[in-house]
């Protein structure tokens, strides 16, 4: 397929149209010219210059033939995937995310920043596939239904903030509010990302009873449980060693992916985190199949634009003749 194309070529065939009327009809008889001998020569031989009205009409109807032609202009081919992948993130927004235990490079940030840079990269990755965000603390709450616009999830992902749903861990609600979200459906992959650094203590779903739920509905778990465990802290004399992962109930996360076909992983730090989410998109590759198209714009107002203004420009040219 060419770069441009005409939608009806056919109605080019119009262009000579003019041409043949006015070779089939009979010429129209002029009237012989007056002739006043009191007129100065220069005026009375001076005739309208009809070779340019002929011209400029000949353009407009051309132009006008290739408006009614419908030209088009076709963009680069968009590769889209005829089969994509639903992915749901439920990201735990409990006030436990502020703890500033994750190491990245030199420096220490709490759990909900390593999340957001994490999910960030994650989502600008995700080609072809549909992802929705949930998030829960005191209760779950759908951020983002599934959509193919990862630009506006990754909107959603850097406006989380704690405090705003709660302070608790409604893990259960966050997994059936992201699995009511998969139910209709049709992706032959539909995958679930759960982070949380506690244990369940809100919500009215029992995470295990959610996780089956879940797993009814051909969803796949992958748990990750955040949190650097072990954390050397200065005091005024001395150093010493906190456990800053004590809520975390690797068990329980544990207990969901087998439940659902997933995995459970542990991210201590940021590099954790980016390694996790590798390590999923190798486990749930994309299906290949693909299917292409090109985006097309219209171009008739060019020429019928063009045959506007010579009309005009004609309507004027007359006038001055006169």
């Amino acid at each position: 397929m060419t770069d441009f194309e005409f939608s009806w070529v056919w109605i080019l065939l119009l262009l000579p149209l003019p041409w043949i009327v006015r070779k089939l009809l009979p010429a129209i008889k002029t009237q012989a010219a007056v002739y006043i001998p009191n007129v100065p020569n220069h005026i009375q031989n001076a005739q309208p210059k009809y070779k340019v009205a002929q011209i400029l009409s000949w353009l407009i109807w051309g132009l006008l033939v290739t408006a009614a032609a419908r030209p088009i202009h076709y963009g680069d081919p968009v590769v889209l995937p005829t089969e994509h992948r639903d992915l749901m993130l439920v990201v735990d927004l409990s006030y436990s995310m502020n703890q500033e235990d994750m190491h990245d490079g030199s420096n220490y940030i709490d759990r909900l920043t390593a999340v957001k840079n994490v999910l960030t990269d994650f989502t600008k990755q995700r080609q072809g596939d549909r992802l929705g965000l949930v998030v829960y603390a005191d209760h779950a709450y759908l951020q983002s239904p599934l959509t193919l616009d990862t630009h506006s999830i990754i909107e959603q992902v850097n406006q989380m903030v704690l405090k705003l749903i709660g302070t608790q861990t409604a893990i259960g609600d966050g997994i059936g509010i992201a699995t009511k979200t998969f139910i209709e459906s049709d992706a032959p992959q539909r995958v679930m990302i759960l982070l949380s650094d506690g244990s369940n203590n809100s919500g009215v779903l029992d995470p295990m009873e959610a996780a089956q739920i879940a797993k009814q509905n051909n969803t796949t778990i992958y748990t990750v449980g955040v949190g650097a465990g072990e954390m050397v802290v200065q005091d005024f004399f001395m150093s010493r060693t906190v456990n800053t992962a004590h809520d975390l109930d690797e068990t329980l996360l544990q207990n969901i992916a087998d439940l659902t076909g997933g995995q459970y992983f542990r991210a201590r730090d940021n590099k954790d985190l980016e390694n996790i989410y590798s390590t999923i998109n190798e486990l749930e590759p994309i299906s290949l199949a693909t299917e292409a198209w090109r985006p097309q714009t219209e171009w008739y107002p060019l020429p019928l634009g063009a045959a506007f203004l010579l009309s005009i420009g004609l309507v004027f040219y007359r006038r001055e003749q006169l």
